[in-house]
């Protein structure tokens, strides 16, 4: 049974974002009313790549997002259409919201409101910054918000000698409807407000600000291209890269440069491999794709072959793992879902409706209920979940929250670097208990790319990042190479509700703590798996970091300058992976506090990564076109560029930009007047397809226009005239915008080694939820005695653990590889 089948949902969204959150919650199960206005979701009409939708039909990508959902039409001029969607809302468990349509615009169903007048919806409301704050209602677009977020320099994307990149295919959009999806199922009830841009700062960027606040440097100062991320081969385009010292050590012996490699140098793993990039794309050219990844796969260094819309679909992993899907409308090719479970809480996907199709039917339910009850237009018996919450005192809709939203829960994370850490990280920033399983054999591996000296006294405990990812978790050390070490695993397991692990597949296998052996030992247990590639299929046992699953799902094709290779994002496969991670878990939760059943998940972060990359195959599958890079031009406006300003960016280097969108005719006409109503602004420009004809003569004059003056000036002069527009934030320096000093998206956390730094929270304010973070990121093994003792150990069985190294506090002799990646 689905997981959400008792759950409904008002959509009253336009775009990407909000309908990717209600397409995660209909897969679940949930009854999704889609509201339209009479001239339907303007994604009824969109193609990315300018294809024709006839008059009466819909674009494929709305076919694919609105899977399994109804369309009831809504004309705002008519009372009795006005009756039947306050009937809706009523009846409904949550609406999600976002600006863009004529209904949602009305004061009566803007988010405030409704959670004011319907004390039992959670009201997710999805907008460019945030409901409330300085910059609530200025204009934003996906680009620009990208360049407030310091994703677009982010880490260093980009070669230095021309703009940097934003990252293609909408996918702020993406990320932010992944987090509503989370938030709507997680809040008991109240006004959930996410913010884009914070979704995008969580995502684009690896926790810049407190890197910099604790250490006093950035995490990156400039913009090199990574070596050697996508490279040319005879035969096509490879991935490859190093996201460990040993993995670049392991490069250098693969191209058969051992004497590349300098363990105690100064340079960061980046810089070295900048020295050395013509030697190594020189073996790139001389070697085929297929050898290559062959090759680095048994070198144990992250691989993957460059896909496409009119490629992934081939790979064999993919074909092998039934990963990609026949839509049930109208028959083009799309992804699965992002997360498999046992037993199976995802419904199969239903057609998409045509414009208005339920329409009658629930007007007649009004009509009806409105007979049967004196006035009680609702649409029949209350989902069991919404009475049920209104029965028990203030219990939550989905039965996960009693003070904040995980309270009482205990999770057993096993993960490490960034994608397993940011869903559990999520789990204790809301409530749960999270019991950070490490060893000092193999410590987290954020703990060791700070480029802090080993010389320094505890230098493992330093990492900003780890910090970011980890604060109010408690960490336990377990060598589970011994005997010792897993046994007292598997009794910890039977005290956690929920067990994440993000190793490669045959880690936990060699040590017999698969699905079944978990469940042998706690039933009800939530066990959720975060393979790279998943649990079978060729690629199984492949190593999976951000930048190869970004490079064989689509997501790096499209970033890039066009004349040159695309550039890897590096930051979006393990957040974006996280987050889906924690949606698969909230269905797992609602799942078991029915049935009291655990549930298996395997949330594969390829299958995430293909999700939300699923424009280019569906594009590609329903009208032949191939989506395309376009440097920082994008379908969605025109015109889109960065433009240097007259400033000096911090460094003293001439790399100040602005980020500048122009998504409407209105815009435009707004642009025009703000820049003196110029000559070269013809007619002909009045029209986004004239504006794309005219793309390279309107960057001319804007980059001359902008050169004249700061980034402050242009943003100032630019947003009173309604335009969207940006400084390209050096994603060091975006703790200090005032909308997200407004909104507290940043708290201070202080911490026992390092000086006090600012923390990211969630790209979400919640009613029940006043501050995030309460601990700091844990030592290493800080809490043995604590978690240990709980399990019935006595103070000399700890010490004798301590003495035969099954547990301890630093990394085993000192002796760890921590060249840095920086």
């Amino acid at each position: 049974m689905p997981a959400l089948d008792e759950y409904t949902i008002v959509d009253l969204s336009s775009g990407i974002a909000g309908a990717y959150a209600t397409k995660l919650l209909a897969d679940g199960g949930a009854t999704v009313i889609k509201v339209e206005s009479p001239q339907g979701d303007p994604l009824r009409s969109w193609s990315a790549s300018g294809a024709h939708i006839e008059p009466g039909t819909d674009g494929a990508l709305f076919s694919f997002l609105a899977c399994s959902k109804h369309s009831v039409v809504v004309d705002p001029q008519r009372a009795d259409d006005l009756e039947v969607l306050r009937a809706l809302v009523r009846s409904a468990d949550a609406v999600v919201w976002s600006r863009g349509s004529e209904v949602a615009e009305l004061g009566e169903f803007a988010p405030a409101a409704l959670a004011d007048a319907y004390g039992h919806l959670t009201v997710t409301a999805i907008t460019p910054f945030g409901l409330d704050g300085p910059w609530a209602d200025k204009p934003a677009t996906e680009f620009t918000l990208q360049a407030w977020s310091g994703g677009v320099i982010g880490l260093g994307r980009g070669a230095p000698d021309r703009a940097p990149l934003f990252v293609a295919g909408q996918i702020g959009e993406w990320l932010a409807g992944a987090y509503a999806a989370a938030g709507t199922t997680t809040a008991a009830s109240g006004l959930v407000d996410v913010s884009i841009l914070e979704a995008q700062i969580l995502c684009l960027t690896y926790y810049s600000v407190s890197f910099n606040d604790a250490l006093g440097r950035p995490f990156r100062d400039r913009r090199r291209l990574t070596v050697p991320g996508v490279a040319s081969a005879a035969d096509g385009l490879v991935a490859l890269g190093c996201g460990t010292a040993q993995q670049w050590f392991d490069l250098c012996a693969m191209v058969g440069h051992d004497e590349w490699i300098d363990e105690g140098g100064d340079l960061s793993i980046t810089e070295q491999a900048n020295i050395h990039a013509e030697q190594i794309y020189g073996w790139v050219r001389e070697n085929r794709v297929e050898d290559i990844l062959e090759l680095s796969s048994a070198f144990r260094i992250p691989n993957a072959p460059v896909g496409n819309g009119a490629t992934v679909t081939g790979f064999d992993q993919f074909v092998e793992r039934g990963t990609f899907v026949t839509n049930p409308r109208d028959g083009f090719t799309q992804p699965g879902p992002p997360y498999r479970t046992t037993p199976s809480l995802l419904r199969e996907p239903q057609p998409a409706p045509r414009l208005g199709e339920h329409t009658d039917l629930y007007r007649s339910r009004t009509v009806q209920q409105g007979r049967d009850s004196a006035g009680d237009a609702t649409l029949g018996l209350l989902p069991r979940t919404v009475q049920q919450g209104r029965d028990s005192a203030g219990d939550t809709t989905l039965g996960l929250v009693s003070r904040t939203p995980f309270e009482g829960l205990r999770v057993l994370d096993m993960t490490s670097f960034w994608a397993g850490p940011s869903c559990t990280h999520m789990l204790t920033l809301l409530g749960a208990e999270v019991i950070h399983v490490e060893s000092t054999a193999r410590p987290d591996g954020t703990r060791l790319i700070a480029g802090v000296p080993i010389t320094e006294e505890q230098w493992w405990e330093r990492s900003p990042i780890f910090s970011g990812l980890n604060t109010n978790k408690k960490s336990v050390t377990l060598d589970i190479r011994t005997e010792r070490g897993v046994e007292l695993l598997r009794r910890l397991i039977t005290t956690c509700d929920v067990v994440v692990e993000n190793y490669t597949p045959r880690v936990l296998d060699q040590i017999g703590l698969d699905f079944d052996a978990v469940h042998r030992l706690r039933p009800d247990a939530i066990v959720m798996r975060m393979p790279g590639f998943g649990l079978d299929g060729p690629w199984r046992d492949k190593p999976a970091f951000a930048y190869v699953i970004e490079d064989c799902s689509g997501i790096t094709w499209l970033t890039g300058h066009p004349d040159q290779n695309p550039v890897e994002p590096y930051s979006v496969g393990d957040p974006n992976a996280g987050v889906h991670g924690l949606n698969a878990l909230l269905l797992a939760l609602a799942h078991r506090r029915r049935t009291g059943e655990g549930v298996r998940i395997e949330a594969a972060m390829v299958d995430a990564a293909l999700n939300v990359a699923a424009e280019q195959v569906i594009e590609y599958s329903a009208y032949g076109n191939l989506l395309q890079r376009q440097g920082n031009r994008g379908p969605t406006a025109a015109p889109q560029n960065l433009y240097r300003t007259s400033e000096l960016d911090e460094f003293g280097r001439p790399d100040d930009w602005v980020a500048i969108a122009v998504a409407t005719d209105e815009q435009w006409a707004g642009l025009v007047d703000a820049l003196a109503c110029p000559a070269w602004a013809t007619d002909e420009m009045t029209t986004v397809d004239g504006r794309r004809r005219h793309h390279d003569t309107i960057d001319e004059h804007l980059s001359a226009w902008c050169a004249d003056r700061s980034g402050g000036e242009i943003v100032e002069t630019l947003w009173a005239a309604g335009v969207p527009v940006a400084k390209v934030m050096q994603p060091h320096r975006v703790g200090d915008l005032p909308q997200l000093v407004h909104r507290g998206f940043y708290e201070e956390v202080d911490h026992p080694v390092n000086p006090t730094a600012r923390h990211s929270t969630l790209p979400m304010r919640l009613a029940s939820v006043r501050s995030f973070h309460h601990s700091p990121a844990p030592l290493l093994g800080q809490h043995n005695r604590e978690v240990l003792t709980g399990l019935g150990l006595s103070e000399d069985e700890i010490a004798e653990l301590e003495e035969q190294a099954v547990i301890g506090s630093a990394p085993a002799g000192l002796t760890i590889r921590t060249t840095k990646t920086g």
